[in-house]
């Protein structure tokens, strides 16, 4: 939904109370963690945790609750949800200057042996794509270019919007438009780290979003996704309050 990254319809979201007042309360749930002397103290440990959990929870979200990497079907997407958030870090200094070579990585990281050589990184060139969530009301290719345009747009001219919204915007364009034939849900779900980390919010990637969206409930997530979808002021507001919801229900899982 392109459209919601115009200015104009921008300005109306930031005017409304509900979505000003969603995004602080969840600055200042993630602020609270970062904060924390136990968790500075073990930083790479807390960051190691994060980034384990933050895959497992990933790959539950498109039902591979698995214990360990192998070689099934399952086993293999919790590998792919695992290579992503471990590459999260050394992809944050590119996202705000080139992000749609940093989603080009990221699939071609996630979607290694699930589809062909050829089409790693690529976005998808027919109109049938994934949908672990069964999202359904899947964009025509047609608006893959102009969606993911707008997107690049956004995250390297708007570094006035408030961080959490930005990453709620990147997120839900990438669940919406499903750009990739595989993997479009593990992409999306990595790149709110990256957008955190690279708007200052969470540097050190402690907190766990992943988390908050497994336990907001698939149904839940879902219709945030259809909502976001109907490019409505309403239907948008309603995605944001959501995903604000989620990460600061990622910050309070952060354990030492």
């Amino acid at each position: 939904m392109s459209q919601v990254f115009q200015p104009q319809f921008l300005e109306q979201l930031l005017a409304r109370d509900d979505v000003n007042a969603a995004l602080t309360a969840a600055r200042d749930d993630i602020d609270a963690v970062l904060w924390r002397r136990d968790i500075r103290a073990a930083a790479n440990e807390v960051a190691a945790a994060s980034s384990e959990r933050g895959a497992r929870a990933s790959a539950t979200i498109d039902g591979a609750d698995v214990v360990v990497v192998d070689d099934s079907p399952m086993g293999r997407v919790l590998g792919s949800a695992r290579m992503l958030t471990e590459a999260v870090p050394g992809q944050v200094d590119t996202w705000g200057k080139a992000p749609l070579q940093v989603i080009a990585h990221l699939h071609a990281l996630a979607s290694t042996g699930f589809e062909p050589a050829e089409t790693l990184g690529r976005p998808r060139a027919t109109d049938e794509a994934d949908d672990p969530l069964r999202i359904g009301q899947l964009p025509a290719t047609s608006a893959l270019a102009p969606g993911l345009m707008a997107l690049s747009s956004l995250v390297t001219r708007r570094a006035d919007l408030p961080g959490l919204l930005t990453a709620a915007l990147v997120h839900h364009e990438i669940l919406w438009l499903r750009p990739f034939a595989w993997g479009s849900g593990l992409v999306g779900r990595a790149l709110v780290r990256c957008v955190l980390a690279d708007r200052g919010l969470d540097p050190s990637l402690f907190t766990i979003p992943e988390h908050g969206f497994v336990e907001s409930g698939r149904p839940a997530y879902v219709q945030a996704i259809r909502n976001y979808g109907t490019g409505t002021i309403d239907g948008v507001a309603e995605s944001v309050l959501w995903f604000a919801t989620a990460c600061a229900m990622g910050a309070a899982a952060v354990t030492v």
